[in-house]
């Protein structure tokens, strides 16, 4: 009942439009225009936003206002003329519109050739539908037709076209009766420039990756036919100009190579007049929920001398964890995020105390360190930076939802994590059925495959690429050839995790004693009074850097070392992160669960009945750090020197 409603009041307004003068029309319209680009906030800001995409690089922002206002006022414009120009007969539209280039398909058919006409949401566009039996009547001419969502409207629309001899043809349908028509010389409309979704080609557009309808292409390439364009400009008060293009397809060329060339062809059109094409159209769609394109049917294409790095950037925040641990352990996931479009652009918001680690990552472009302030402090601090696509957030915190939602981020991506549904809208889901304990990085993991990263069965075992972002200071100058070993007694969460100091200092003594080697203690201020105690035990056989160190520096520690001597700290999984074997110590926590990366690490632990417990103090007696042996710590300490470099050994 509501869609014939609507339809009367389309049949309505269509009547007293055909009654009306088009130049009054014309004048109507933009008036209209004006009024909905200033009350229609959503389109206005859609409008602008891709406006942005497209020109941000060659026009002022008071610029791409005003196209964004004459836009509106064109549309309108048009559109109500149209209401108009359908109910009107091919002769006397032609008084109104100059052709161009006409010839360019003419020829063809006359020829024997087929034509598919490329169009696009450009002026009036509704005109080809009324004039192309009029130019070559003399061939079958039809349009690809969307169904509109009014059943009455459909079929109104649909008649009406037909009776100017257009055969109209549902996608829906199928494109067999499309085909046949082709080969039999006919000529057939594709309007090519809408989002075309999970089967789109993703191809470049005003210099921005979207997703392209392969259709043209893939019908020319069947048929033999001929790609041309045309596209409609307004040259004042109801007057228009049609412009046919030269045959632009090559021959040889693939589907992907047709459909990129033809996006060019629109691109130019649009720049001819961009007022007169549709921004209100979300062109550059963020597909969900695989927004990463590694694993799309028809990929991307990249036209020959365009590169990944000519292309406008999919800009991608990712909220870094607090911890330095858990930040290490999500960087596989960040360089599968990355790796998953070629156009990815990744900005790392990340508390100031742990951004020098991010530095090392060379898919991390930026860098936002977040002051230790107030919410709102966060937020302007994300706000100052250019408009982000997407965030996705690792941290399962209310905060973290929250600050990116405060952005206005238009997609935000993330577990479920503490009563923050609601600010997110696109949820990765937990695993589905009990299994065996996962590791924190498969979890981190889990969200870039299910944004579409196509992952690595060995992506565990990568070596390490990280950036040097040391300049040499805080190193420690041995001045001779003894073999560099770090030891990090502490450990951030709680002592829970920390194996008992003075079974640190036994074990590097033992090891100084078998091998020239010198132990360089590190910690936080908090280890301060334990590397003390150490460093008393081993004497020259070490150097206290413990609460000495910045993390940068603690980086340019960690790399001159052979191996980590440590507890389940950020210190181990930083040494893995760049690529220093460790043994660990772990007691409370679970291995399974937050063990390093890789297969260079051994792992030191005895199973007690009440661990993994996960507690920063332990309530009872500390069995599972007491358990583990000062000999089992000596002995993970030679074993992977003796892996690692037998000459150690010597």
């Amino acid at each position: 009942m509501f869609d014939f409603v609507v339809y009367l009041l389309y049949r309505t307004g269509s009547a007293i439009a055909s009654a009306l003068p088009l130049r009054f029309l014309f004048a109507v319209g933009r008036f209209l225009g004006f009024w909905a680009w200033l009350v229609s906030g959503k389109y206005r800001r859609l409008a602008e936003r891709n406006v942005a995409i497209a020109f941000a690089n060659e026009k002022s922002p008071r610029e791409l206002h005003r196209l964004v206002r004459r836009h509106f006022q064109r549309l309108g414009a048009n559109l109500l003329c149209s209401a108009k120009l359908t109910r009107m007969s091919p002769d006397k539209i032609l008084q109104r519109i100059k052709i161009e280039n006409i010839e360019s398909m003419d020829s063809r058919f006359r020829a024997g050739v087929p034509v598919v006409l490329v169009l696009s949401h450009l002026g009036t566009w509704e005109l080809f539908a009324q004039l192309m039996p009029k130019f070559v009547g003399y061939v079958r001419n039809a349009s690809v037709y969307q169904k509109l969502g009014n059943p009455f409207i459909d079929e109104h629309v649909r008649r009406t076209r037909s009776q100017a001899g257009l055969e109209l043809f549902d996608r829906q349908a199928g494109f067999e009766p499309v085909v046949e028509l082709l080969r039999s010389g006919g000529g057939v409309g594709v309007l090519s420039d809408q989002h075309a979704g999970d089967h789109g080609l993703w191809a470049p557009f005003l210099g921005r990756l979207a997703s392209t309808s392969p259709l043209p292409g893939l019908l020319a390439k069947r048929t033999r036919a001929a790609l041309i364009a045309a596209g409609v400009y307004t040259t004042g008060p109801a007057r228009w100009r049609m412009v046919f293009t030269d045959r632009f397809d090559q021959p040889g060329a693939s589907v992907a190579a047709l459909t990129s060339m033809i996006n060019e062809v629109i691109e130019q059109q649009i720049r001819v007049a961009p007022e007169d094409w549709f921004w209100v159209h979300n062109r550059w769609k963020t597909p969900q929920p695989n927004f990463l394109l590694a694993r799309y049917k028809r990929g991307v294409y990249l036209p020959p001398g365009i590169s990944a790095r000519d292309l406008k950037p999919f800009r991608i925040l990712i909220r870094s964890s607090n911890w330095l641990g858990d930040a290490a352990m999500s960087v596989p996931a960040v360089r599968a995020i990355k790796t998953g479009r070629p156009d990815a652009h990744i900005t790392v918001a990340v508390p100031s105390k742990i951004a020098s680690m991010w530095k090392l990552v060379p898919e991390v472009s930026e860098i936002i360190p977040l002051p230790n302030k107030s919410l709102l402090a966060t937020v302007r601090s994300i706000r100052r930076q250019s408009r982000f696509d997407v965030v996705i957030l690792f941290p399962n915190s209310l905060r973290a939802a929250l600050e990116t939602w405060l952005t206005g981020i238009p997609r935000r991506v993330g577990y479920r994590g503490h009563f923050r549904s609601w600010l997110l809208n696109q949820i990765i889901c937990q695993r589905e059925t009990p299994g065996p304990i996962e590791h924190q990085a498969d979890r981190y993991m889990r969200v870039a495959r299910e944004l579409g990263a196509s992952v690595q069965d060995n992506w565990r075992e990568a070596l390490p690429r990280v950036r040097d972002i040391s300049d040499g200071s805080g190193t420690v100058p041995l001045g001779d050839d003894r073999v560099k070993l770090a030891l990090s007694p502490g450990a951030e969460y709680g002592s829970a995790k920390r194996w008992l100091p003075q079974r640190f200092a036994e074990v590097a003594a033992a090891v100084a004693a078998k091998l020239s080697v010198q132990w360089i203690l590190l910690g936080t201020p908090k280890d301060v009074a334990v590397g003390e105690m150490i460093a008393r035990t081993l004497g020259d056989s070490c150097v206290n850097r413990v609460g000495e160190t910045t993390l940068e520096q603690l980086i340019g520690e960690l790399r001159e070392c052979r191996l980590l001597l440590t507890n389940d700290t950020g210190t181990m999984h930083l040494a893995s992160l760049l690529g220093v074997p460790t043994v660990a110590i772990f007691g409370s926590t679970e291995p399974r669960l937050t063990g390093p990366l890789g297969d260079r690490h051994i792992i030191v632990r005895h199973q007690v009945e009440c661990s993994p417990c996960f507690l920063r103090e332990c309530p009872i007696d500390f069995r599972c750090m007491k358990a583990v042996s000062v000999d089992e710590a000596i002995n993970g300490v030679l074993a992977l020197l003796q892996r690692s470099a037998p000459s150690a050994l010597a």
